[in-house]
């Protein structure tokens, strides 16, 4: 059913919740009410002065009586439809359910962005769990110093009489073991306790700092226009607590105002409006070397990109430095990410730029155009060899390429 022929359930469904009987209504609107009735069983269509005093003494916007849902709404039902895994007969209606019960409809998109965010949540935590050094590291040395206090108690509760020299070192290693077990349990404690209430929440460094570039968007205008510094965007920024995060989120700051200077975002608005998104184009444009182009494309607003997009940087042996996710790409924070991704092909044959289709598995799957370079980051030398970096710029398609 099209959604302007349900303009009269949505008279109905707004005349019952307000509590108005359908003669007062009629009344009120000058019309009969076996004709309001009419019209709310969608046997006539309504416009003009009519609609507007039906939807005057309802409360609402005449648009919401012929309009009904947005349209996000109706993309949101069909989403979880889609994502329920069980066949659905009645995707066809949807705009009906919508328009009749735009309540109902509220708390089952509500509900399902709330699952689809949980969800994330949890494979978040897992894969901190199960990859974290962090964790490991506190697990191993809990686990190692126990040993060693099990150790020593047994020399002492099982052995004879010892000299006074070696039970009072015994003693001494006991008494260290078991300040160094205190002080890894609470380290772990504290990696492990994420509650709301606590005063500091000190979590992964690079998780902090993304942290902070999600909280900022990935933009920093002052930052452009100069009215601010690296250091001083990481000294104000309440995401970063550790120093190790601060030092990572200053470095990737440093880095996006060197790209910002070579290609002001104004610039870059005005080319892409005229020439579209052509990374070749700008860098010929600007005079920047292509990994320049990917890392400042891959931060822009997207009122300016004209889409959403992701980013990935990382070093040559494949860790991910920087990531900033999109819809649909799944970007692991920890662990090993795929290895058929363009970002590590270019690892392999630096300043070759690659452009690849990628699709994603899962419900659905969904397409994504990637394009990666790698340069080097540390000239080499004699004594040292080169260190190079990578970048993946991810764009996402509306339709799943055929050849991917």
């Amino acid at each position: 059913m099209a959604r302007d022929t349900l303009t009269g359930s949505r008279i109905r469904e707004r005349r019952l919740i307000l509590g108005i009987r359908q003669a007062e209504l009629a009344r009120k609107a000058g019309i009969s009410a076996s004709y309001l009735n009419l019209i709310e069983h969608n046997r006539r269509r309504i416009g003009g002065k009519l609609l507007v005093d039906l939807a005057q003494v309802l409360g609402v916007e005449p648009s919401m009586l012929t309009e009904g849902a947005e349209a996000a709404l109706i993309a949101a039902l069909r989403e979880a439809a889609a994502d329920s895994g069980t066949p659905v007969a009645e995707l066809d209606r949807t705009d009906e359910f919508a328009g009749r019960f735009p309540g109902w409809a509220e708390v089952l998109a509500s509900n399902h962005q709330r699952i689809a965010r949980l969800t994330r949540t949890v494979e978040t935590l897992s894969d901190r769990l199960t990859h974290a050094p962090h964790l490991a590291a506190s697990l191993h040395e809990v686990l190692s110093t126990g040993a060693a206090i099990r150790s020593t108690a047994s020399i002492l509760a099982e052995t004879g009489e010892l000299e006074a020299e070696w039970r009072d070192r015994f003693h001494k290693n006991l008494n260290e073991d078991s300040l160094r077990l205190a002080e890894s349990s609470r380290a772990l404690v504290n990696f492990l306790d994420e509650s709301d209430s606590s005063a500091v929440r000190r979590g992964v460094p690079q998780e902090e700092a993304e942290e902070f570039f999600l909280a900022h968007g990935y933009h920093f205008p002052d930052l452009e226009a100069g009215r601010v510094t690296p250091k001083a965007l990481v000294e104000a920024a309440p995401q970063l607590v550790s120093d190790a995060a601060r030092v990572i989120a200053r470095s990737a700051l440093e880095q996006y105002q060197s790209d910002a200077v070579q290609m002001p975002l104004s610039e870059v608005d005005q080319m892409i409006k005229a020439e579209g998104l052509d990374p070749s184009a700008l860098a010929r444009r600007f005079s920047a070397a292509l990994p320049v182009v990917l890392r400042r494309l891959g931060v822009l607003p997207p009122e300016v990109l004209g889409q959403d997009a992701g980013l990935v940087v990382c070093d040559a042996s494949g860790s991910i430095l920087f990531r900033k996710p999109v819809a649909g790409f799944a970007l692991p924070r920890f662990g090993a990410s795929c290895p058929l991704w363009p970002i590590y092909t270019a690892l392999q044959r630096p300043d070759v730029p690659l452009r690849r289709n990628v699709v994603q598995q899962g419900r659905s799957a969904l397409g994504f155009e990637c394009l990666a370079v790698a340069w080097r980051h540390v000239p080499g030398s004699f004594d040292t060899d080169a260190l190079h970096h990578a970048v993946m710029l991810i764009l996402p398609r509306r339709e799943v390429p055929q050849d991917a």
